[in-house]
């Protein structure tokens, strides 16, 4: 079986590093094909054959949003000062002002493929520690037998979040233009931003991420040693040890995850907030990790291994996967429905830039996160049909990219947005380093964690 799992992950490490290499050669050909001057910037709007595929309307259409810098953070309020300090200075500097923000959005194209996969990414781990937690802290007796499995995939928590913590902390020394309010200039001249400098400032931001990530990866890195420990052990010490530090653990990320939240993706539109926003990144990452288990202990048992994990731990597994997408959908609807119905400027503008300039992802992503799962899901024979999960899950995993892609983008590049060569090579990147890492750290231990006390009750489980 040794000799059989490191034929499998190497078979698996070459596909990864392909992966890698083809996604590091369409970052970098965005990188370099993003414009240096105004006037470069200009050029690419202005010519219909231009790379975004938008043509001339989206020339027009970004004539149409000059005002807007990417979503709620560049709203009609955002820079409502801005525009009248610059107008002061004739019609000159307006239009010099309007060309470096049509700059710095094409600048931020490549920039924001990278984050929003290396986000995505990232999340999937964390959702996955999550749900290894509310397991251990709850005594679960289905999940034990696929233990190894959460274990491997959050192994990518490390690496993933410290690629994101140097795109944070890169953003900070105005390598590129994600975060506005990093910028002095815009901060002098925006008296909404002047008033959040407290927590929206350079080194907090910085020094909360590496709290959070901390935070994280200890509790990850003890859980999998004790859990390890339990495999050799004649007592249930270990997994005692496991369970206390796994109900902590859950209050520590609740509040860790929505400050996150607030810090990483929600102060890109530092102008916009919303009171549910933590719970609604909560829900997506949660149901990624949970259908990326999914996916994996189903591959896995392909090849034949997990023979402990049965059409049961599947089912469950579907069940958690059709739950968590309604839970999402209840948080998205209401977000959406109660800022929409309140119809203040300021908030509104969130959606308002959306559902004009991203109307097919937007909309798109509902249709992929809530209709398709309700559909397929619904039914209780086909969770139990390992090709219904596969299908679901891509289609859910995909759909919450989207959702990465629409929270990020918008803010970002504001309607100069197109899933290109840059967006597709960096998900190929980190797709290709989540896989190595993976099941790098899956073959370095028995599938079985047959020490576990609750392995029992997992391996009989049948309903």
């Amino acid at each position: 079986m040794e000799n059989g799992m490191y034929t499998f992950t190497n078979k698996l490490r070459n596909f990864s590093i392909i992966l890698m290499v083809v996604g590091f050669l369409g970052l970098t050909y965005g990188f370099l094909t993003s414009p240096d001057t105004v006037e470069e910037a200009q050029a690419m709007v202005a010519d219909p054959h231009h790379g975004d595929g938008h043509g001339a309307d989206h020339g027009e259409a970004h004539d149409a949003h000059a005002d807007d810098h990417g979503a709620a953070a560049h709203a009609d309020s955002a820079h409502d000062d801005h525009h009248e300090a610059a107008s002061s200075h004739g019609e000159e500097h307006g239009e010099d002002h309007h060309g470096e923000h049509l700059l710095h959005q094409l600048q931020n194209k490549p920039w924001a493929a990278l984050y929003v996969a290396a986000f995505f990414f990232m999340m999937i781990a964390l959702g996955t520690l999550a749900f290894y937690a509310v397991n251990r802290a709850a005594q679960a007796g289905w999940s034990p037998a696929l233990f190894r499995v959460m274990e491997g995939i959050t192994a990518y928590l490390l690496p993933g979040a410290l690629v994101v913590f140097v795109i944070l902390a890169l953003s900070g020394m105005h390598f590129n233009h994600l975060f506005i309010w990093m910028d002095p200039e815009v901060v002098a001249h925006d008296k909404l931003i002047q008033g959040k400098v407290g927590f929206l400032n350079v080194p907090g931001f910085l020094l909360r991420a590496l709290f959070y990530i901390a935070g994280w990866t200890t509790y990850r890195y003890f859980s999998r040693k004790f859990s390890l420990a339990q495999d050799q052990a004649t007592d249930i010490s270990n997994h005692k040890k496991n369970f206390r530090i796994s109900a902590g653990f859950l209050v520590f990320f609740i509040v860790t995850e929505s400050m996150m939240s607030w810090d990483w993706i929600m102060s890109i539109d530092p102008h916009w907030f919303s009171t549910l926003f933590g719970w609604y990144v909560f829900a997506s990452m949660f149901v990624s990790g949970i259908t990326t288990i999914a996916l994996v202990a189903i591959y896995l048992k392909s090849k034949g291994y997990l023979e402990k994990v049965n059409n049961s731990h599947i089912h469950d597994l579907g069940k958690f996967m059709f739950g968590i997408s309604i839970f999402w959908t209840y948080l998205w609807f209401s977000q959406f429905m109660l800022i929409w119905y309140s119809n203040i400027p300021e908030e509104v503008t969130y959606f308002i830039t959306r559902i004009e300039d991203y109307n097919l992802p937007f909309f798109g992503m509902l249709v992929m996160n809530f209709i398709f799962p309700l559909l397929i899901l619904m039914n209780s024979d086909y969770k139990r049909m390992n090709y219904f999960i596969v299908m679901t899950g891509i289609v859910i995993l995909l759909g919450h990219y989207i959702d990465v892609f629409n929270m990020i983008m918008p803010s970002a590049v504001g309607d100069q947005w197109f899933i290109g060569i840059a967006e597709l090579g960096g998900f190929a990147f980190f797709f290709g380093l989540f896989i190595f890492v993976v099941f790098k750290e899956i073959s370095k231990a028995p599938l079985h964690a047959s020490g576990d006390p609750l392995m029992g009750e997992s391996e009989r489980f049948h309903y």
